[in-house]
Protein backbone atom coordinates (compact mmCIF):
# COMPACT_ATOMS: atom_id res chain seq x y z
CA UNK A 1 0.00 0.00 0.00
CA UNK A 2 1.23 3.48 -1.26
CA UNK A 3 1.02 6.06 2.13
CA UNK A 4 0.91 9.41 0.52
CA UNK A 5 0.29 12.63 2.92
CA UNK A 6 -3.17 13.87 1.71
CA UNK A 7 -3.15 16.81 4.78
CA UNK A 8 -4.91 19.57 3.50
CA UNK A 9 -3.15 23.17 3.32
CA UNK A 10 -6.54 25.30 4.40
CA UNK A 11 -6.22 26.32 8.02
CA UNK A 12 -9.45 24.09 9.95
CA UNK A 13 -11.07 25.78 12.99
CA UNK A 14 -13.72 24.52 15.46
CA UNK A 15 -15.28 27.77 17.55
CA UNK A 16 -15.68 25.90 20.94
CA UNK A 17 -17.26 28.04 23.40
CA UNK A 18 -16.32 31.45 21.91
CA UNK A 19 -12.17 29.99 21.04
CA UNK A 20 -11.33 28.99 17.83
CA UNK A 21 -9.20 25.61 18.35
CA UNK A 22 -6.92 24.99 15.06
CA UNK A 23 -7.09 21.27 14.18
CA UNK A 24 -5.09 22.08 10.92
CA UNK A 25 -2.89 20.17 12.95
CA UNK A 26 -4.33 16.84 13.88
CA UNK A 27 -5.94 17.13 17.58
CA UNK A 28 -6.33 14.22 20.51
CA UNK A 29 -10.23 13.54 21.90
CA UNK A 30 -10.19 11.53 24.99
CA UNK A 31 -12.59 8.82 25.26
CA UNK A 32 -14.70 8.79 28.80
CA UNK A 33 -17.39 6.10 28.57
CA UNK A 34 -19.36 6.84 31.94
CA UNK A 35 -21.42 3.48 30.81
CA UNK A 36 -21.30 -0.18 32.18
CA UNK A 37 -20.89 -2.11 29.05
CA UNK A 38 -18.42 -0.32 26.59
CA UNK A 39 -16.59 -2.82 24.71
CA UNK A 40 -13.38 -1.42 26.41
CA UNK A 41 -13.78 0.46 29.56
CA UNK A 42 -16.93 0.02 30.82
CA UNK A 43 -17.38 0.71 34.58
CA UNK A 44 -13.93 1.73 34.75
CA UNK A 45 -15.33 4.86 36.73
CA UNK A 46 -17.08 3.87 39.37
CA UNK A 47 -16.80 7.08 41.07
CA UNK A 48 -15.94 10.86 40.99
CA UNK A 49 -12.40 10.42 42.03
CA UNK A 50 -11.78 7.91 39.28
CA UNK A 51 -13.51 9.97 36.34
CA UNK A 52 -11.50 13.38 37.75
CA UNK A 53 -8.26 10.81 37.67
CA UNK A 54 -8.74 9.77 34.47
CA UNK A 55 -9.47 13.24 32.44
CA UNK A 56 -6.90 14.50 34.30
CA UNK A 57 -4.47 12.58 32.63
CA UNK A 58 -5.65 12.61 29.66
CA UNK A 59 -5.71 16.69 29.60
CA UNK A 60 -1.88 16.17 30.70
CA UNK A 61 -1.18 13.86 28.20
CA UNK A 62 -2.31 16.86 25.83
CA UNK A 63 -6.02 15.89 24.60
CA UNK A 64 -7.41 18.70 23.02
CA UNK A 65 -11.24 17.35 23.56
CA UNK A 66 -12.73 14.89 26.36
CA UNK A 67 -15.61 13.29 24.81
CA UNK A 68 -18.05 11.64 27.60
CA UNK A 69 -20.82 9.07 26.40
CA UNK A 70 -23.75 7.81 28.47
CA UNK A 71 -25.06 5.23 25.33
CA UNK A 72 -22.79 2.28 24.93
CA UNK A 73 -23.05 2.17 21.02
CA UNK A 74 -20.78 -1.35 20.78
CA UNK A 75 -22.30 -3.51 18.44
CA UNK A 76 -25.90 -5.34 19.81
CA UNK A 77 -25.60 -2.59 22.82
CA UNK A 78 -28.92 -2.14 25.00
CA UNK A 79 -31.15 0.56 24.60
CA UNK A 80 -31.04 2.90 27.31
CA UNK A 81 -33.57 5.42 28.40
CA UNK A 82 -33.14 9.26 28.13
CA UNK A 83 -33.60 9.58 32.02
CA UNK A 84 -30.42 6.79 32.18
CA UNK A 85 -28.33 9.09 30.17
CA UNK A 86 -28.90 12.58 31.14
CA UNK A 87 -28.29 10.87 35.11
CA UNK A 88 -25.08 9.47 33.73
CA UNK A 89 -23.68 12.13 31.49
CA UNK A 90 -25.16 15.71 33.24
CA UNK A 91 -23.46 14.89 36.15
CA UNK A 92 -20.45 13.83 34.90
CA UNK A 93 -19.99 17.18 32.89
CA UNK A 94 -20.71 19.48 36.13
CA UNK A 95 -18.27 17.34 37.78
CA UNK A 96 -15.43 17.70 35.27
CA UNK A 97 -16.22 21.54 34.75
CA UNK A 98 -15.66 22.80 38.01
CA UNK A 99 -12.11 20.88 38.70
CA UNK A 100 -11.33 21.43 34.89
CA UNK A 101 -13.44 24.47 34.09
CA UNK A 102 -10.99 25.06 30.81
CA UNK A 103 -11.54 21.62 29.32
CA UNK A 104 -13.49 21.58 26.44
CA UNK A 105 -15.85 18.74 26.22
CA UNK A 106 -17.72 16.55 23.60
CA UNK A 107 -20.76 14.64 24.40
CA UNK A 108 -21.39 11.07 22.71
CA UNK A 109 -24.90 11.15 21.69
CA UNK A 110 -27.56 10.82 19.53
CA UNK A 111 -30.74 12.48 21.44
CA UNK A 112 -31.52 15.88 20.90
CA UNK A 113 -32.51 16.60 24.58
CA UNK A 114 -29.23 15.27 25.46
CA UNK A 115 -27.42 17.66 23.44
CA UNK A 116 -29.33 20.76 24.85
CA UNK A 117 -28.82 19.79 28.11
CA UNK A 118 -25.18 18.88 27.91
CA UNK A 119 -24.46 22.10 26.08
CA UNK A 120 -26.20 23.93 28.81
CA UNK A 121 -24.52 22.31 31.46
CA UNK A 122 -20.98 23.48 29.48
CA UNK A 123 -20.16 20.63 26.58
CA UNK A 124 -18.67 22.65 23.94
CA UNK A 125 -19.41 19.96 20.45
CA UNK A 126 -22.15 16.88 20.19
CA UNK A 127 -20.81 14.25 18.39
CA UNK A 128 -23.47 11.48 17.03
CA UNK A 129 -23.26 8.79 15.66
CA UNK A 130 -26.18 8.93 13.74
CA UNK A 131 -25.47 12.10 11.76
CA UNK A 132 -29.41 12.97 13.23
CA UNK A 133 -31.28 10.07 11.74
CA UNK A 134 -31.74 8.67 15.23
CA UNK A 135 -33.72 11.70 16.74
CA UNK A 136 -35.50 14.58 13.70
CA UNK A 137 -35.14 17.48 16.10
CA UNK A 138 -31.23 17.09 16.28
CA UNK A 139 -29.69 19.01 13.48
CA UNK A 140 -32.03 22.03 14.13
CA UNK A 141 -31.01 21.72 17.83
CA UNK A 142 -27.64 21.69 17.35
CA UNK A 143 -27.76 24.60 14.92
CA UNK A 144 -29.90 26.70 17.31
CA UNK A 145 -26.99 25.64 19.76
CA UNK A 146 -24.43 26.67 17.64
CA UNK A 147 -21.65 24.27 18.33
CA UNK A 148 -19.51 22.07 16.27
CA UNK A 149 -21.13 18.86 15.61
CA UNK A 150 -19.84 15.39 14.63
CA UNK A 151 -21.49 13.55 12.23
CA UNK A 152 -20.75 9.41 12.17
CA UNK A 153 -21.92 7.12 8.60
CA UNK A 154 -23.71 4.36 10.44
CA UNK A 155 -26.80 2.33 9.08
CA UNK A 156 -29.51 1.23 11.43
CA UNK A 157 -28.69 1.16 14.92
CA UNK A 158 -25.91 0.05 17.08
CA UNK A 159 -28.48 -3.00 18.07
CA UNK A 160 -29.11 -3.90 14.15
CA UNK A 161 -25.74 -2.42 12.67
CA UNK A 162 -23.93 -5.71 12.18
CA UNK A 163 -26.33 -6.68 9.98
CA UNK A 164 -26.14 -4.18 7.39
CA UNK A 165 -23.25 -4.50 6.11
CA UNK A 166 -24.05 -4.32 2.28
CA UNK A 167 -22.87 -1.56 -0.32
CA UNK A 168 -22.92 -1.73 -3.85
CA UNK A 169 -19.60 0.64 -3.52
CA UNK A 170 -18.20 1.13 0.29
CA UNK A 171 -16.55 4.65 -1.01
CA UNK A 172 -19.02 6.13 -3.00
CA UNK A 173 -21.60 4.80 -0.48
CA UNK A 174 -20.45 6.62 2.50
CA UNK A 175 -19.58 10.05 0.45
CA UNK A 176 -22.97 9.90 -1.29
CA UNK A 177 -24.35 9.56 3.07
CA UNK A 178 -21.99 12.45 3.41
CA UNK A 179 -22.83 14.96 1.05
CA UNK A 180 -26.44 14.18 2.19
CA UNK A 181 -26.02 14.89 5.87
CA UNK A 182 -23.98 18.00 5.24
CA UNK A 183 -26.23 19.68 3.14
CA UNK A 184 -29.23 18.96 5.89
CA UNK A 185 -26.46 20.22 8.15
CA UNK A 186 -26.10 23.13 6.90
CA UNK A 187 -29.51 24.26 5.79
CA UNK A 188 -29.82 24.18 9.81
CA UNK A 189 -26.74 26.70 10.01
CA UNK A 190 -24.72 24.51 11.57
CA UNK A 191 -21.28 25.80 10.70
CA UNK A 192 -18.59 23.85 12.45
CA UNK A 193 -18.76 20.37 10.84
CA UNK A 194 -16.52 17.36 11.39
CA UNK A 195 -17.03 13.61 9.79
CA UNK A 196 -16.74 10.52 10.55
CA UNK A 197 -16.46 7.49 8.83
CA UNK A 198 -17.88 4.74 11.68
CA UNK A 199 -15.21 2.75 11.47
CA UNK A 200 -17.26 -0.91 13.21
CA UNK A 201 -20.19 0.96 12.29
CA UNK A 202 -22.61 -1.28 9.90
CA UNK A 203 -19.16 -2.82 8.09
CA UNK A 204 -17.29 -5.70 8.32
CA UNK A 205 -13.64 -6.09 9.46
CA UNK A 206 -12.71 -6.11 5.71
CA UNK A 207 -14.19 -3.34 5.00
CA UNK A 208 -12.88 -1.45 7.46
CA UNK A 209 -10.02 -1.81 6.17
CA UNK A 210 -11.02 -0.97 2.79
CA UNK A 211 -11.93 2.29 4.53
CA UNK A 212 -8.86 2.69 6.45
CA UNK A 213 -6.93 2.37 2.66
CA UNK A 214 -9.46 4.71 0.71
CA UNK A 215 -9.56 7.24 3.88
CA UNK A 216 -8.07 10.40 1.56
CA UNK A 217 -11.63 9.63 -0.78
CA UNK A 218 -13.35 11.00 1.99
CA UNK A 219 -11.88 14.12 1.69
CA UNK A 220 -14.99 16.21 0.64
CA UNK A 221 -16.13 19.97 1.08
CA UNK A 222 -12.59 20.82 2.82
CA UNK A 223 -14.27 19.30 6.10
CA UNK A 224 -11.80 17.58 8.53
CA UNK A 225 -12.05 14.21 9.51
CA UNK A 226 -12.15 12.64 13.05
CA UNK A 227 -11.20 8.96 13.51
CA UNK A 228 -12.23 6.37 16.35
CA UNK A 229 -9.94 3.41 15.49
CA UNK A 230 -9.05 2.50 19.25
CA UNK A 231 -9.13 -0.54 20.59
CA UNK A 232 -11.78 -1.89 17.93
CA UNK A 233 -12.84 -5.40 17.04
CA UNK A 234 -11.10 -4.61 13.49
CA UNK A 235 -7.83 -4.29 15.39
CA UNK A 236 -7.72 -7.35 17.92
CA UNK A 237 -9.23 -9.68 15.91
CA UNK A 238 -6.54 -9.65 13.16
CA UNK A 239 -4.16 -10.00 15.86
CA UNK A 240 -6.20 -12.67 17.75
CA UNK A 241 -6.05 -11.15 20.62
CA UNK A 242 -8.43 -8.93 23.18
CA UNK A 243 -9.16 -5.14 23.31
CA UNK A 244 -7.03 -5.04 26.38
CA UNK A 245 -4.28 -6.21 24.21
CA UNK A 246 -5.15 -3.47 20.83
CA UNK A 247 -2.73 -0.29 22.04
CA UNK A 248 0.36 -1.58 19.67
CA UNK A 249 -2.48 -1.92 16.80
CA UNK A 250 -4.35 1.15 17.49
CA UNK A 251 -1.03 3.32 17.13
CA UNK A 252 -0.26 1.76 13.89
CA UNK A 253 -3.69 2.05 12.13
CA UNK A 254 -3.91 5.59 14.15
CA UNK A 255 -0.54 6.66 12.19
CA UNK A 256 -1.96 5.64 8.36
CA UNK A 257 -5.19 7.30 8.97
CA UNK A 258 -2.97 10.42 10.08
CA UNK A 259 -0.71 10.37 7.08
CA UNK A 260 -4.16 9.51 5.09
CA UNK A 261 -5.52 12.75 6.60
CA UNK A 262 -7.23 12.24 9.59
CA UNK A 263 -7.47 15.74 11.65
CA UNK A 264 -9.05 14.24 14.88
CA UNK A 265 -7.98 11.17 17.08
CA UNK A 266 -10.22 9.75 19.17
CA UNK A 267 -8.64 7.51 21.58
CA UNK A 268 -8.39 5.73 24.91
CA UNK A 269 -4.85 6.16 24.99
CA UNK A 270 -3.91 10.08 24.73
CA UNK A 271 0.04 9.72 25.12
CA UNK A 272 0.24 7.61 22.52
CA UNK A 273 -1.93 9.06 20.48
CA UNK A 274 0.12 12.20 20.77
CA UNK A 275 3.27 10.64 20.00
CA UNK A 276 1.53 9.26 16.53
CA UNK A 277 0.52 12.70 15.78
CA UNK A 278 4.45 13.86 16.54
CA UNK A 279 5.94 11.40 14.20
CA UNK A 280 3.70 12.09 11.47
CA UNK A 281 4.32 15.86 11.83
CA UNK A 282 8.00 15.22 11.55
CA UNK A 283 7.35 13.23 8.38
CA UNK A 284 5.77 15.72 6.30
CA UNK A 285 8.19 18.63 7.32
CA UNK A 286 11.15 15.79 6.62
Amino acid sequence: MHLQTTRMPLQMTLNCKGKLIDITDPKVMGILNVTPDSFYDGAAYPNDTAILSAVENMLLEGATFIDIGGYSSRPGADEVSLKDELKRVIPTIQLVLKEFPECLISVDTFQSKVAAESIAAGAALINDISAGQLDPNMMQTVGELGVPYIMMHMKGTPKTMKDLTQYDDLIKDINFYFSQRLAEARSYQIKDLIIDPGFGFAKTRSQNFELLKKLEHLKISDVPILIGLSRKSMIYKTLLTTSDEALNGTTALNTIALIKGANILRVHDVKEALECIKLTEQLNEA
